[in-house]
């Protein structure tokens, strides 16, 4: 393809090519090794410069190279000094010349103090003093720049140490002592020269240059740093010299600029940040609460904050964890300066208010995808530095100094003392009146309360400061959830706080100024105070009122009087009722809370007086609710009447609760089609009962059995022992029947379902779990007496209040446990429980955990009264909540699955907003009847007469006039059970006796018969005798309500009979 000619040509076209390319090469290797040579060449200059330089500063620090030296160092003149460090500074690397730098401040630190054991004049070593330089004209400028740069990289190197390490401890105190050096003047020898006083103003304008200098770099986050390592932690790791030094370098800017706001900002938001920083102050460097004490900084921290734009600063920089911080050394130091707090008690107020609020924003109601848990706070939206976590049980001791005793009385003051001294110089007024009668009576207690105390203005000083208080406490609460019980527990301690506390309520105006209350719900932003005040009091006293025992409460009376108590309650009753009826109180966040807080206390006290009276008749009943507008609204469906049937139902009388909860089964059987209408019989289910397993039929078959089903007509078919049907008689007496003998058994303590206080009364068995399916037995027992009530059949079953509490669900406190009634169904406990309660020594010598052995079956189980109890110390600050735990422990937790299971079955029946209507001793008195006297004229309106018995028939007209002239009132108790198995009278009369009270004539012999009944009659017409039954007692069927009465022809011998029958129990029959 290509000549020879052509070839030639290429081939030498490459050569010059490679040639090229090999000059190229050679070119490069030469400039690579020119740059390499140069580099190496730097290199070693570099490092010749570097080490020339340092020689200087190693000669001069070398006897502090490994720490402090053993003999006397020589030291070199203050010029010399600064020429090495100047060098030094030239070629300083901070991570390569770290043990340099150390040692060199060891020995700036050591020359500052040149002399000091020395007899020599002054002046003859100032020139080794480093400081003295500031003297010097031609050195001063760059000194001073040296010096900023040293101190500077002492911060830097501060923030890398660990003060838990004995190491870092040491370089540590070396960093610090110099940074104290250089920011005060008052330790400089040069000031102690000849003259050297003239020099203090300039020495401290030095001083106070390179302070701010260091602010400007960061230093007082540098020192938040460091303080968090040495205090965030459970046990604290700084030494008292070095946490010193730290609050004086923080306290230092402060004093200087005078509390300037921009380096009061900085102190509040990084140094009282710090969580525990007071607390460790005080136990740690007492000097340095000195001199916050000195320096008045609790009264300049209060002001600072108390203005919104300042306020606005620290919260736009602060996270909520850190403001709890804030917020606790605040507390702290006003917990130790009292003496100024009392006269900054607004400005104290409305800071912690502040940052109370601050706190809530980031706290949430539950569990999110966002939330984290925080042991003060409860569900926290911020991301949480767990390292805080270990020093919160120093923020937690400061924070309740909130609410000790010293801090309390300083915030509220002579404000209280003086309602208490009002509230004694009227009982002093009242007590000193003479105690007339009748219309006098009257004219004094018109006149009294025409002449009751001048009330106060809601812009009064002392109104304005309380109510301040207690909205700070309501927002304290609501804030730190997860100690809400402390908080309380702190507050109620205190005997005489919450009486001071009602009698300036009762201050405020008449009936304890519920007048201003009311308008105060619908009022501005202005009044709302006044609604904390309220608030407050409620929460702490329904804390307070449920852990009280019958014998603070009733006998000793502390802390309130009875007539406290009555006048609390009134006031209590029309608010909470004016607020359902009158006003929404779904209708904002602060009417809700408002309704919150009065209506437990509310219903604590109503449940208490239910238990044992304090007040007097008709006490609970609102006069200015009229049944028959009541009535009306309730037809119609009124959501304000509804409410309150619901939570105040006490407010009506109980006679027209009872009718209405019989009205409500009569609609409710309607409804249900299980009432006879236009001829059309409803539905009834028979069942099959076996006599010899009574309680297991009727188990099997009313436990399968629909609501529906069991609320309709029942149908028992009896079969005796013998396996014969038996014959009943078309009443529902066969049911009754039934349901007597089933109440019979499952009641029987021998059967272990139930068990006896020593009152008799009955509540579930702790141990009922001998029976396998033993829920279930309960369930079916819940059933058998809801539709004993529900059909109105009265059964003679006494059951423990408690019990009968947790049915209703009449438990407003997780701790709620009516202690008193413990002696009843534990004496020994309950001694010693009251044992505990009063203990005034230390009762952590007594060696109790809040645990509870339990002997089951010859095997002790240990159950935790709260997680983790066993290891859990019972202590002075929570021996009431253990008392109060072990408690309701005993009453509530241990029989808590069979109440369940009862209430089940019960509610299956009976509807479970029906029975919230009535008390404990009402729902009592529904099962079992009236405790009221037998109304014999009410009883004979309502008779049914067989046998030829009728109204005026001799025997009849005996038998009342016995009952109401010769028994006394336990006689016809006796007499009403031994016809109806109960000595209690039926709720709102014999009308609604079901089946009714009846009495039929027995047959007698031909010789007694006087001939006025239908037998006699028949018999006489058919010539018929029969024996003559002498002695023959009367008898009853207690199933059917009957009485069956022999036809006496004596008074006497009626008299003596029926007496004898019905005390010694016989005459049961059935028909």
């Amino acid at each position: 393809m290509f000549s020879k000619t052509d070839l030639n040509k290429l081939s030498a076209l490459e050569k010059a090519r490679a040639a090229r390319d090999e000059r190229a090469q050679n070119r490069s290797r030469e400039n690579a090794a020119v740059l390499i040579q140069a580099v190496v060449r730097g290199f070693i200059c570099r490092r010749r410069f570097r080490k020339d330089l340092l020689k200087d500063i190693d000669r001069i620090i070398a006897p502090f190279s490994n720490g402090q030296p053993k003999t006397k160092p020589q030291f070199y003149t203050a010029v010399e000094t600064f020429s090495a460090i100047k060098k030094f500074w030239h070629v300083f690397k901070s991570n390569e010349d770290k043990q340099r730098f150390e040692a060199m401040c060891s020995y700036i630190n050591a020359c500052m103090m040149y002399g000091e054991s020395m007899g020599n004049d002054v002046a003859a070593n100032a020139k080794y003093w480093y400081v003295s330089l500031a003297l010097s004209k031609q050195h001063v400028l760059s000194w001073i720049q040296q010096v900023k740069s040293i101190l500077w990289q002492c911060c830097l190197y501060l923030k890398k140490l660990k003060p838990d390490s004995p190491t870092d401890s040491k370089i540590m105190s070396i960093y610090l002592r110099l940074l104290i050096m250089f920011t005060d003047a008052s330790s400089w020898k040069i000031l102690k020269m000849t003259g050297g006083e003239a020099l203090r103003t300039s020495m401290n304008q030095l001083c106070a240059n390179i302070i701010g200098h260091l602010n400007s770099k960061g230093f007082y986050p540098m020192l938040q740093c460091l303080l968090l390592k040495g205090l965030a932690r459970k046990k604290p790791s700084f030494t008292h010299a070095a946490l010193s030094a730290i609050f004086t370098l923080s306290i230092r800017p402060v004093v200087i600029t005078k509390c300037s706001d921009n380096l009061m900002s900085l102190f509040i938001l990084y140094i009282m940040s710090v969580p525990g920083f007071i607390f460790h102050l005080q136990t740690t460097s007492k000097e340095s609460i000195t001199i916050l004490q000195t320096e008045n900084m609790f009264k300049h921290i209060l002001d600072y904050l108390s203005l919104d734009q300042n306020t606005r600063i620290i919260f736009n920089s602060l996270e909520g964890n850190y403001a709890l911080c804030l917020l606790a050394n605040i507390v702290y130091l006003g917990y130790i300066e009292q003496d100024k707090l009392t006269t900054k008690v607004a400005c104290f107020t409305r800071v912690v208010h502040c940052l109370l609020m601050h706190c809530q924003n980031y706290v949430g109601k539950k569990k999110s995808n966002t939330s984290q848990w925080h042991p003060v706070l409860g569900w926290f939206s911020q991301s949480i530095d767990h390292s805080l976590h270990e020093s919160m049980e120093y923020v937690v001791k400061q924070l309740s100094k909130l609410w000790s005793r010293v801090i309390v009385q300083a915030l509220f003051g002579d404000a209280l003392k003086s309602a208490e001294a009002s509230a004694a110089a009227e009982q002093e007024r009242i007590a000193q009146k003479v105690q007339p009668k009748g219309l006098l009576k009257k004219l004094q207690r018109t006149s009294l309360k025409l002449s009751s105390r001048p009330t106060k203005s809601l812009n009064a000083p002392e109104v304005v400061t309380v109510c301040g208080v207690c909205d700070m406490f309501q927002t304290a609460m609501s804030t730190l959830t997860e100690i809400k019980a402390n908080i309380l527990s702190g507050l109620t301690y205190m005997d005489n706080l919450l009486p001071s506390l009602w009698h300036f309520i009762t201050d405020l105006g008449p009936n304890s100024g519920i007048k201003l209350f009311l308008e105060s719900l619908n009022s501005s932003v202005e009044s709302q105070p006044i609604l904390s005040l309220l608030m407050f009091f409620c929460d702490c006293s329904s804390y307070l009122i449920t852990i009280l025992d019958d014998v603070e409460l009733y006998e000793h009376q502390k802390p309130f009087k009875l007539d406290d108590l009555i006048n609390m309650s009134s006031f209590l009753n029309m608010f909470v009722y004016k607020m359902i009826w009158e006003h929404n109180i779904d209708s904002n966040s602060r009417q809700h809370s408002l309704f919150v807080s009065t209506h437990p206390l509310l219903m604590i006290l109503h449940q208490r007086d239910a238990r044992r009276s304090f007040a007097p008749d008709n006490h609970w009943l609102i006069k200015d609710l009229k049944m028959s507008l009541f009535r009306n609204e309730l037809e119609r469906g009124s959501k304000r009447a509804k409410r309150v049937l619901q939570i105040i139902p006490h407010i009506i009388p109980h006679i027209e609760r009872v009718i209405l909860f019989h009205r409500k089964v009569g609609d409710e059987k309607k409804e249900l089609g299980l009432v006879e209408t236009a001829g059309i019989m409803p539905h009834s289910t028979l069942i099959t009962i076996h006599r010899n397993q009574l309680v297991e039929d009727g188990y099997h078959a009313i436990s399968q059995m629909e609501g529906k089903s069991l609320k309709g007509t029942l149908r028992i078919k009896f079969v005796n022992r013998q396996g014969l049907e038996e014959a009943g008689i078309d009443q529902d007496g066969v049911f009754k029947e039934f349901l007597e003998e089933i109440i019979k058994k499952v009641f029987d303590p021998e059967l272990n379902l139930f068990k006896h206080t020593e009152d008799q009364r009955l509540y579930p068995s702790p141990t009922s779990s001998v029976h396998e399916n033993h829920l279930q037995l309960f369930r079916f027992v819940g059933r058998m007496l809801a539709k004993a009530i529900y059909e109105g059949i009265v059964v003679e079953v006494p059951f423990a209040s408690f019990f009968l509490s947790q049915m209703v669900d009449h438990q407003h406190s997780a701790l709620y446990s009516p202690l008193d009634e413990l002696s009843s169904m534990d004496k020994d406990l309950f001694k010693n429980l009251s044992f505990l309660k009063h203990y005034d020594e230390d009762i952590a010598d007594l060696d109790l955990v809040f645990s509870y052995d339990e002997d089951l079956m010859g095997k002790i189980i240990t159950h935790e009264l709260i997680p983790g109890g066993k290891a859990i110390a019972v202590t002075n600050e929570n021996k009431i909540r253990y008392i109060h735990m072990m408690a309701h422990f005993k009453m509530c937790r241990q029989i808590r699955e069979q109440v369940a299971a009862f209430k089940k079955g019960f509610c299956s029946v009976v509807n479970p907003d029906w029975l919230s209507w009535f008390t404990t001793p009402e729902l009592q008195r529904l099962i079992s009847g009236d405790n009221v006297a037998i109304d014999l004229s009410d009883l004979k309106k309502h008779v049914l007469y067989y046998g030829g018995f009728h109204s005026g028939h001799k025997v009849v007209v005996w038998l009342w006039d016995i009952l109401e002239k010769d028994f006394n009132k336990e006689e016809r108790a006796l007499f009403l059970k031994f016809v109806t198995s109960c000595s209690k009278p039926p709720l709102l009369g014999f009308i609604h006796l079901q089946p009714p009270f009846s009495i039929r004539c027995v047959e007698v012999s031909d010789d007694q018969d006087t001939g006025d009944t239908l037998g006699s009659v028949v018999r006489g017409f058919l010539g018929i005798h029969r024996r003559d039954p002498v002695g023959r007692l009367p008898t009853s069927s207690t199933c059917f309500n009957l009485l069956k009465l022999p036809n006496y022809s004596k008074k006497s011998t009626l008299k003596d009979k029926l007496r004898y029958a019905i005390t010694s129990g016989t005459g049961f029959e059935l028909s």
